[in-house]
């Protein structure tokens, strides 16, 4: 046991993590998370305003940042479970349930939206490819227009939902920062740590 607690102090404090606050890595992980979903929903909601060779265009940049979204996903999940980086809510009661809730209602939206994209462009009898570099080929055939439909309909709801929950997460932050003047929001935005050591 000792030696674990002295591996996951080392760890935590190799990428500069004060055991309070998200260590740099989830930090990283977590704003590029945000700001690829940010970027793929309005890539999907605008895409129809522009010509045919712009759209297809900012589609295959929707794959792309599609695959690139699950890498990052993937490796947060990955670096939580890891011995020494989870870190506990500093809130209690209903608000530290709420909390959880969310994080582990976010961390499901954006495994299954990864899974109906993949599905999707499969289902289209595509690979789907990162960038032009290289092409990950599905394990099916193109599948008929009802299905297609269905999976890309899905796909739509499933976004629509990351997008307001990531909304009303941020503005959780917000109202935690500026309104009952705690530390929820510091922990993940290094420039609000800033602002508290200055209050």
């Amino acid at each position: 046991m000792a030696d674990r607690d002295a591996f996951d102090t080392a760890t935590r404090i190799a990428v500069g993590d004060s055991a309070r606050n998200y260590d740099d890595v989830a930090v990283a992980l977590h704003w590029a998370t945000a700001v690829l979903v940010v970027i793929q929903f309005l890539l999907a909601i605008t895409w129809d305003y522009f010509p045919k060779a712009t759209t297809e265009r900012m589609q295959a940049l929707h794959i792309s940042f599609g695959v690139l979204l699950t890498g990052v996903v993937l490796a947060r999940i990955v670096w939580r479970l890891m011995p020494g980086h989870y870190r506990g809510a500093i809130v209690s009661g209903w608000v530290k349930l709420a909390s959880k809730g969310v994080h582990y209602l976010l961390y499901a939206l954006l495994v299954v939206q990864a899974a109906l994209g993949f599905g999707f462009r499969w289902a289209q009898g595509h690979a789907v490819s990162f960038f032009g570099l290289f092409a990950i080929p599905g394990p099916y055939g193109a599948l008929d227009r009802a299905t297609r439909h269905t999976v890309h309909s899905f796909h739509e709801y499933v976004g629509w939902a990351i997008v307001i929950i990531a909304f009303c997460h941020a503005l959780a932050a917000l109202y935690h920062h500026y309104g009952l003047h705690d530390r929820v929001l510091g922990r993940m935005f290094p420039p609000a740590r800033r602002s508290e050591r200055a209050a």
